[in-house]
Protein backbone atom coordinates (compact mmCIF):
# COMPACT_ATOMS: atom_id res chain seq x y z
CA UNK A 1 0.00 0.00 0.00
CA UNK A 2 1.69 3.63 -0.77
CA UNK A 3 2.55 5.60 1.87
CA UNK A 4 1.25 8.73 -0.11
CA UNK A 5 -1.96 9.84 -1.72
CA UNK A 6 -3.06 12.27 -4.11
CA UNK A 7 -5.71 14.43 -5.02
CA UNK A 8 -5.94 16.62 -8.33
CA UNK A 9 -7.88 19.70 -8.19
CA UNK A 10 -8.57 20.76 -11.69
CA UNK A 11 -8.44 18.68 -14.02
CA UNK A 12 -10.96 19.16 -17.54
CA UNK A 13 -11.29 14.92 -18.26
CA UNK A 14 -14.64 16.26 -20.19
CA UNK A 15 -12.70 17.53 -22.76
CA UNK A 16 -12.92 15.46 -26.33
CA UNK A 17 -8.91 14.79 -25.68
CA UNK A 18 -10.07 11.78 -23.59
CA UNK A 19 -13.26 10.90 -24.44
CA UNK A 20 -11.84 7.54 -26.23
CA UNK A 21 -9.50 7.03 -23.42
CA UNK A 22 -11.04 7.81 -20.39
CA UNK A 23 -10.42 4.91 -18.67
CA UNK A 24 -7.02 4.65 -19.50
CA UNK A 25 -6.56 7.84 -17.84
CA UNK A 26 -8.22 7.22 -14.69
CA UNK A 27 -6.25 3.98 -14.39
CA UNK A 28 -2.81 5.67 -14.75
CA UNK A 29 -4.29 8.15 -11.75
CA UNK A 30 -4.89 5.56 -9.86
CA UNK A 31 -1.64 3.58 -10.49
CA UNK A 32 0.09 7.05 -9.75
CA UNK A 33 -1.25 7.03 -6.34
CA UNK A 34 -4.20 9.81 -7.27
CA UNK A 35 -7.14 9.52 -4.60
CA UNK A 36 -9.30 12.16 -6.26
CA UNK A 37 -9.95 14.37 -9.23
CA UNK A 38 -12.26 17.68 -9.45
CA UNK A 39 -13.23 18.42 -13.27
CA UNK A 40 -14.07 22.01 -13.02
CA UNK A 41 -16.92 22.99 -15.36
CA UNK A 42 -16.03 25.75 -18.61
CA UNK A 43 -20.03 26.81 -19.78
CA UNK A 44 -23.12 25.29 -19.77
CA UNK A 45 -22.75 23.42 -22.93
CA UNK A 46 -20.29 21.01 -20.93
CA UNK A 47 -22.28 20.13 -18.35
CA UNK A 48 -23.89 17.33 -18.73
CA UNK A 49 -20.72 15.76 -19.68
CA UNK A 50 -19.33 16.30 -16.06
CA UNK A 51 -22.53 15.34 -14.81
CA UNK A 52 -22.17 11.67 -16.75
CA UNK A 53 -18.50 11.11 -16.01
CA UNK A 54 -18.42 11.80 -12.16
CA UNK A 55 -21.91 9.19 -11.83
CA UNK A 56 -19.52 6.66 -13.44
CA UNK A 57 -16.68 6.83 -11.72
CA UNK A 58 -16.62 6.87 -7.97
CA UNK A 59 -13.34 9.18 -7.24
CA UNK A 60 -14.25 11.62 -9.77
CA UNK A 61 -16.11 14.95 -8.60
CA UNK A 62 -17.47 18.12 -10.40
CA UNK A 63 -17.73 21.76 -10.14
CA UNK A 64 -20.05 24.19 -12.11
CA UNK A 65 -18.95 27.54 -13.50
CA UNK A 66 -18.78 29.53 -17.20
CA UNK A 67 -15.19 30.28 -17.35
CA UNK A 68 -14.55 34.01 -17.67
CA UNK A 69 -13.70 33.81 -21.48
CA UNK A 70 -17.17 32.51 -22.35
CA UNK A 71 -18.91 35.12 -20.97
CA UNK A 72 -20.39 37.39 -23.32
CA UNK A 73 -23.11 35.77 -23.79
CA UNK A 74 -24.36 35.16 -20.28
CA UNK A 75 -28.01 35.84 -19.37
CA UNK A 76 -28.79 36.02 -15.44
CA UNK A 77 -31.12 33.00 -15.63
CA UNK A 78 -28.02 30.68 -16.01
CA UNK A 79 -27.45 31.31 -12.52
CA UNK A 80 -30.49 29.19 -11.61
CA UNK A 81 -29.19 26.67 -14.47
CA UNK A 82 -26.00 26.47 -12.92
CA UNK A 83 -27.61 26.25 -9.18
CA UNK A 84 -29.84 23.21 -10.52
CA UNK A 85 -26.48 21.37 -11.51
CA UNK A 86 -24.75 22.65 -8.10
CA UNK A 87 -27.57 20.52 -6.26
CA UNK A 88 -25.96 17.14 -7.35
CA UNK A 89 -23.72 15.03 -4.64
CA UNK A 90 -20.90 14.98 -6.39
CA UNK A 91 -20.32 18.84 -7.93
CA UNK A 92 -18.16 20.13 -5.30
CA UNK A 93 -17.03 23.67 -5.84
CA UNK A 94 -18.32 26.48 -8.00
CA UNK A 95 -15.83 27.40 -11.05
CA UNK A 96 -13.99 27.97 -12.69
CA UNK A 97 -14.80 31.28 -12.55
CA UNK A 98 -12.79 34.71 -11.89
CA UNK A 99 -11.52 37.11 -14.82
CA UNK A 100 -9.01 36.80 -17.55
CA UNK A 101 -7.81 39.98 -19.36
CA UNK A 102 -4.73 37.94 -20.97
CA UNK A 103 -7.00 37.08 -24.34
CA UNK A 104 -9.73 39.93 -24.66
CA UNK A 105 -10.25 43.12 -22.33
CA UNK A 106 -12.99 43.92 -24.41
CA UNK A 107 -15.80 42.93 -21.70
CA UNK A 108 -14.15 43.65 -18.54
CA UNK A 109 -17.65 44.79 -16.61
CA UNK A 110 -19.63 41.58 -17.78
CA UNK A 111 -16.78 39.05 -16.34
CA UNK A 112 -16.90 40.96 -13.15
CA UNK A 113 -20.34 40.93 -13.01
CA UNK A 114 -20.97 37.23 -13.80
CA UNK A 115 -17.45 36.46 -11.46
CA UNK A 116 -20.17 38.43 -8.98
CA UNK A 117 -22.90 35.97 -9.79
CA UNK A 118 -20.89 33.01 -9.24
CA UNK A 119 -19.30 33.79 -6.25
CA UNK A 120 -22.93 34.57 -4.67
CA UNK A 121 -23.90 31.19 -5.62
CA UNK A 122 -20.70 29.73 -3.90
CA UNK A 123 -22.11 31.49 -0.89
CA UNK A 124 -25.79 30.40 -1.65
CA UNK A 125 -25.11 27.01 -1.85
CA UNK A 126 -22.17 26.48 0.92
CA UNK A 127 -19.53 25.37 -1.63
CA UNK A 128 -16.11 26.41 -2.40
CA UNK A 129 -14.97 28.26 -5.69
CA UNK A 130 -12.55 27.79 -8.09
CA UNK A 131 -10.90 30.96 -9.08
CA UNK A 132 -8.70 31.80 -12.19
CA UNK A 133 -7.31 34.68 -12.85
CA UNK A 134 -4.95 36.03 -15.42
CA UNK A 135 -3.24 39.17 -15.79
CA UNK A 136 -6.19 40.49 -13.70
CA UNK A 137 -4.11 40.09 -10.11
CA UNK A 138 -5.60 43.51 -8.13
CA UNK A 139 -9.35 43.17 -9.89
CA UNK A 140 -9.56 39.62 -9.11
CA UNK A 141 -8.47 40.47 -5.19
CA UNK A 142 -10.80 43.13 -4.82
CA UNK A 143 -14.08 41.30 -5.77
CA UNK A 144 -13.19 38.28 -3.55
CA UNK A 145 -12.83 40.63 -1.02
CA UNK A 146 -16.55 41.76 -1.86
CA UNK A 147 -17.52 38.19 -0.51
CA UNK A 148 -15.56 37.65 2.60
CA UNK A 149 -17.56 34.48 3.47
CA UNK A 150 -16.53 32.70 0.68
CA UNK A 151 -13.20 30.73 0.74
CA UNK A 152 -11.86 28.21 -2.48
CA UNK A 153 -8.41 27.68 -4.25
CA UNK A 154 -6.64 30.19 -6.65
CA UNK A 155 -6.16 27.66 -9.31
CA UNK A 156 -3.26 27.74 -11.68
CA UNK A 157 -1.61 30.43 -9.77
CA UNK A 158 0.30 33.10 -12.10
CA UNK A 159 1.59 35.95 -9.90
CA UNK A 160 4.60 35.89 -7.44
CA UNK A 161 5.01 35.44 -4.08
CA UNK A 162 3.31 38.53 -2.16
CA UNK A 163 0.45 38.13 -4.02
CA UNK A 164 -0.09 34.46 -3.29
CA UNK A 165 0.20 35.53 0.57
CA UNK A 166 -2.37 38.21 0.05
CA UNK A 167 -4.86 35.49 -1.61
CA UNK A 168 -3.79 33.43 1.60
CA UNK A 169 -4.95 36.08 3.80
CA UNK A 170 -8.20 36.70 1.86
CA UNK A 171 -9.26 32.91 2.45
CA UNK A 172 -7.66 30.98 -0.72
CA UNK A 173 -5.92 28.08 -0.84
CA UNK A 174 -3.09 28.37 -4.02
CA UNK A 175 -2.83 25.83 -6.54
CA UNK A 176 0.28 25.16 -8.70
CA UNK A 177 0.31 22.42 -11.26
CA UNK A 178 2.95 21.53 -14.17
CA UNK A 179 4.22 25.34 -14.61
CA UNK A 180 6.30 25.26 -11.42
CA UNK A 181 8.09 22.23 -13.27
CA UNK A 182 9.45 24.05 -16.06
CA UNK A 183 12.98 25.43 -15.65
CA UNK A 184 12.37 29.53 -16.36
CA UNK A 185 9.31 29.13 -13.50
CA UNK A 186 11.04 31.42 -11.07
CA UNK A 187 7.90 32.75 -9.38
CA UNK A 188 6.43 29.78 -9.28
CA UNK A 189 9.14 28.28 -7.89
CA UNK A 190 9.25 30.89 -5.30
CA UNK A 191 5.61 30.70 -4.64
CA UNK A 192 6.56 27.27 -4.26
CA UNK A 193 8.95 28.00 -1.24
CA UNK A 194 7.21 30.64 0.88
CA UNK A 195 3.22 29.74 0.81
CA UNK A 196 2.81 27.57 3.93
CA UNK A 197 2.56 23.91 2.88
CA UNK A 198 -0.94 23.78 4.42
CA UNK A 199 -2.02 26.37 1.83
CA UNK A 200 -0.59 24.61 -1.18
CA UNK A 201 -2.75 22.24 -2.92
CA UNK A 202 -2.02 20.41 -6.52
CA UNK A 203 -3.02 20.44 -9.70
CA UNK A 204 -2.68 19.49 -13.70
CA UNK A 205 -5.36 21.31 -14.94
CA UNK A 206 -4.92 18.62 -17.95
CA UNK A 207 -4.96 18.57 -20.80
CA UNK A 208 -2.65 21.43 -20.34
CA UNK A 209 0.36 21.98 -19.12
CA UNK A 210 2.02 18.90 -19.05
CA UNK A 211 5.24 19.17 -16.29
CA UNK A 212 8.50 18.32 -17.68
CA UNK A 213 9.68 16.46 -19.13
CA UNK A 214 6.35 16.18 -20.95
CA UNK A 215 5.92 19.74 -21.47
CA UNK A 216 4.10 20.15 -24.90
CA UNK A 217 2.38 16.92 -25.11
CA UNK A 218 -1.40 15.77 -23.15
CA UNK A 219 -1.46 16.10 -19.57
CA UNK A 220 -3.08 13.77 -17.39
CA UNK A 221 -3.60 13.31 -13.97
CA UNK A 222 -0.82 11.06 -13.19
CA UNK A 223 1.22 13.70 -13.92
CA UNK A 224 0.58 15.16 -10.63
CA UNK A 225 3.28 13.41 -9.47
CA UNK A 226 5.54 15.16 -10.76
CA UNK A 227 4.61 18.35 -9.19
CA UNK A 228 4.33 17.02 -6.30
CA UNK A 229 7.91 15.67 -6.22
CA UNK A 230 9.40 19.82 -7.61
CA UNK A 231 7.83 21.53 -4.75
CA UNK A 232 9.18 18.86 -2.41
CA UNK A 233 12.44 19.64 -3.74
CA UNK A 234 11.82 23.19 -4.01
CA UNK A 235 11.05 23.01 -0.19
CA UNK A 236 14.15 20.33 0.90
CA UNK A 237 11.20 17.92 2.34
CA UNK A 238 9.87 14.57 1.56
CA UNK A 239 7.43 13.83 -1.05
CA UNK A 240 5.45 12.09 0.39
CA UNK A 241 4.94 15.15 2.98
CA UNK A 242 3.64 17.37 0.18
CA UNK A 243 1.26 14.44 -1.31
CA UNK A 244 -0.29 13.72 2.17
CA UNK A 245 -0.40 17.33 2.93
CA UNK A 246 -1.98 18.88 -0.11
CA UNK A 247 -4.14 16.01 -0.25
CA UNK A 248 -5.49 16.71 3.38
CA UNK A 249 -5.96 20.61 2.27
CA UNK A 250 -7.94 19.64 -0.31
CA UNK A 251 -10.14 17.35 1.62
CA UNK A 252 -10.31 20.28 4.47
CA UNK A 253 -11.75 22.65 1.41
CA UNK A 254 -13.57 20.95 -0.81
CA UNK A 255 -15.19 17.16 0.88
CA UNK A 256 -15.77 18.35 4.55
Amino acid sequence: MASYRLIDTHAHLDFKDYREILDEIIGNAKDAGVDKVIIPGVGLPGLPEIIKIIETYDDIYGAVAIHPSEVKSWKDEYYDKLKEYALHEKIIAIGETGLDYYWDKSFIDTQKHVFRQHLKLAREMKLPAIVHDREAHSDVLAVLGEFPGVNGVMHCFSGDADFALKCVEAGYYIALGGAVTFKNAKEAKQVAKEVPLEKLLLETDAPFLAPHPFRGKLNEPAGIKLVAREIANLRGIGFEEVANITSDNAERLFFT
